[in-house]
């Protein structure tokens, strides 16, 4: 892999990790509500699951999911479902990871592995991942080299700058709180992240392989 290429992968993923998506507004909204140290356990859980369908790019495993279009419609509608549903949970106020915690009152911090598994559920739930690991990162890697190292590169490259993005999320969503703890203010967020997961999950039912 030369340099040349790896500044333009750099370059794409970090532009592409900007973009406020699922795991991003996750990250916001559990540092809103349970502030920097409950963010870290989102980040974990998000970044685990990146890992994961990245890792599996690299094993052939997502060109696989990606040429047998039942597998990857079940998985888009398993995602839409929980997109859709985390957005009528934030909509409604409910128990979410996107809701603000009422001021005078700190909500309890669920435990770190609840933390993580709801941030890997996150992530997982994104076919756009498996688009994107299956079909633009190999482009990336020199198939006249050996692989693994330049997989290796790859992934760790798109593992930092998602972890950037996500410390400015975190970073946000912390002085955000702040601002949320009027009921109007924190109705109207709740509202708006409700919506952004719905639409998340509205786009996602329009993916194809």
């Amino acid at each position: 892999m030369t340099l040349h290429t790896w500044w333009l992968f750099f370059t794409a993923v970090f532009l592409l990790s900007a973009t406020p998506g699922p795991n991003m507004l996750h990250v916001l909204g559990r540092s809103v509500r349970f502030g920097l140290r409950g963010s870290l356990a989102a980040m974990a859980g998000c970044l685990s699951a990146v890992l994961l369908v990245l890792l599996a790019s690299a094993a052939g495993l997502s060109a696989v999911l990606l040429a047998s279009p039942r597998l990857f419609d079940a998985l888009r509608y398993a995602g839409v479902a929980y997109l859709i549903f985390l957005g009528v949970q934030a909509w409604r106020g409910a128990e979410a990871p996107i809701r603000v915690g009422t001021a005078g009152a700190p909500p309890v911090r669920p435990s770190s592995g609840r933390l993580v598994r709801d941030g890997f559920l996150i992530g997982a739930s994104n076919p756009k991942l498996l688009l994107f690991a299956g079909a633009f990162f190999p482009q990336f890697v020199d198939a006249g080299l050996p692989q693994g190292p330049q997989f290796a590169i790859l992934v760790a490259t798109f593992a930092a700058a998602e972890m950037f993005w996500y410390g400015v999320y975190a970073l946000s969503g912390a002085r955000l709180a702040a601002t949320l703890t009027r009921p109007g203010l924190k109705r109207l967020f709740d509202r708006a992240t409700g919506a952004i997961f719905i639409g998340f999950g509205a786009v996602l039912l329009g993916t194809r392989p």
